[in-house]
């Protein structure tokens, strides 16, 4: 029996999972949801010998029921390959008394890789699943890693056009530098002049586009996404939450059936909500923590139960989080409704037409997997500085949020043997905010000076994508305010 996929605000609209991949996002602007969440059946000691390729065929092959294992398996070895620069693919770090979860090994030095890299293969083979023979053209608003991440997975793939758009002045010099020297016949980068929720609200309205769609597929085009609205994307994040509590099993730091927490810097709400799928499928998780910066839109949501995107967005050393409209929240809402598409759908557009929605008192206690912080950049520093004068290890912008929102909220309460801090991104992503923030004057203001001084600090080698950048060659220098995003991509596929 193949598991179906249905929208978040209908359950009319029922498809494969190769369908729901392809299609990205649902006709009706909802995100595809499982029908039902498929269970771990097999016993965790069994899952613990297994290395990460392996554990990724047991979780993909319980949601992607309409691929073959031969396609599956394929698609998982294509993946999680030589570009990872560990074998673990995701490390499990211990530093002090806390246990980080290593997401950057891949080829952009952050999580986006750990399903990026699997996505464009997903995608490939569902088209000829399908029997679509249009190019499928990739279109994705990115806070800063997603974006780059995608690009390298879809880089000149047969078949594919990818076009990302990000916030000109919202993310770090370097994802910048990683982003317009991709290479790549297929590639196409446009920095806004505007926030990452101006990026996304845009793509939205291009995906929505009746018009548009029409003028494509006459020219022989698709759209698809590579946001984490796609659950291609979303699924094979589950993985690696499943691997970290085996890891943990392994070395004997759990029991099992001992439940963990996850500490996860949480901006789109995809990453957190993959642990949450871990936890429907039986994974002994107790609590998941919500971290968020000064844009806490989610700290608010789990506090009071409104989401209120009407504030001020913040800027901040973590830019990857500064986000105000968490689109993968989505989901959620629908799961703690009791899986209600017409509530979801009335409060989505809610939020649409006034940007801001209130739970009922029912959903509320259905948050209770849940917990929630925040930390100012002032707080994100201290973290960066505290963890690496009392253990030597070096964590980003990102991770620190993490790492401060359980110091601040729940250190008193949570047992740190027991609790995973999801570790998103390199801290040579952000050299000149980690350097700033362990107290190191002078800072260099070449990048790649700055990465050499890292190393020197950290004691980790410099990632091959930091000393790639280098010397590449700037391919990419559109710029576009977001209101001309649609003319961009009809310039760029000559469908005008």
């Amino acid at each position: 029996m193949n598991l179906m996929y249905h929208s978040t605000r209908s359950k009319e609209i029922r498809v494969t999972a190769s369908q729901a991949i392809l299609q990205g996002l649902a006709p009706d602007g909802g995100l595809f949801v499982p029908e039902s969440v498929p269970q771990l059946d097999k016993p965790l000691e069994e899952l613990a010998e297994m290395n990460y390729r392996e554990l990724a065929y047991e979780i993909l092959s319980r949601f992607l029921t309409d691929y073959s294992e031969e396609e599956l398996k394929d698609c998982i070895n294509r993946a999680y390959d030589n570009k990872f620069d560990t074998p673990d693919i995701a490390p499990l770090k211990k530093a002090g008394k806390m246990y980080y979860l290593e997401l950057f090994h891949g080829a952009t030095i952050a999580f986006k890789d750990m399903a990026l890299s699997i996505l464009p293969h997903l995608l490939t083979k569902a088209a000829r699943k399908n029997n679509i023979d249009d190019d499928i053209v990739i279109l994705t608003a990115t806070s800063g890693d997603t974006g780059k991440a995608a690009l390298a997975g879809f880089a000149d793939v047969k078949g594919t056009k990818i076009i990302v758009f990000y916030p000109k002045d919202g993310v770090s010099k370097v994802q910048e530098k990683q982003m317009i020297t991709q290479k790549g016949n297929n590639t196409y980068v446009i920095g806004i002049r505007g926030n990452f929720d101006d990026a996304q609200t845009g793509v939205k309205k291009i995906f929505g586009d009746a018009e548009l769609k029409e003028k494509m597929s006459k020219a022989g085009y698709r759209f698809s996404s590579a946001n984490s609205i796609n659950v291609g994307r979303l699924i094979p994040q589950i993985v690696y939450y499943v691997y970290a509590y085996t890891k943990l099993l392994k070395i004997g730091a759990i029991k099992s059936g001992g439940k963990i927490n996850f500490v996860v810097p949480t901006g789109n709400f995809g990453n957190i909500l993959a642990a949450y799928y871990a936890k429907k499928m039986g994974l002994p998780v107790d609590k998941l923590i919500c971290a968020s910066n000064d844009n806490k839109v989610l700290f608010d949501f789990f506090r009071t139960g409104i989401y209120d995107r009407n504030r001020e967005f913040v800027l901040t050393i973590s830019p990857s989080m500064d986000i105000l409209v968490s689109s993968n929240l989505e989901r959620l809402i629908y799961h703690i409704s009791g899986n209600d598409t017409h509530k979801t759908a009335e409060l989505m557009k809610t939020l649409n037409t006034g940007g801001r929605y209130e739970i009922s008192a029912d959903m509320r206690i259905n948050l209770n997997d849940f917990l929630s912080g925040y930390a100012t950049v002032e707080e994100t520093k201290e973290a960066i500085q505290r963890v690496y004068k009392e253990t030597g290890y070096v964590i980003d912008t990102h991770t620190a949020v993490a790492t401060e929102v359980y110091e601040k909220y729940f250190k008193e309460d949570i047992d740190p043997s027991r609790t995973v801090i999801v570790s998103t991104a390199s801290p040579y992503k952000f050299a000149e905010s980690v350097l700033e923030a362990i107290g190191i004057e002078n800072i260099p203001e070449d990048d790649f000076e700055q990465a050499k001084l890292l190393n020197k600090i950290s004691q980790t080698p410099i990632p091959k994508a930091v000393e790639e950048i280098q010397s590449a060659e700037i391919r990419h220098n559109r710029v576009c305010e977001p209101g001309d995003m649609k003319a961009e991509v009809e310039d760029i596929l000559k469908i005008i």
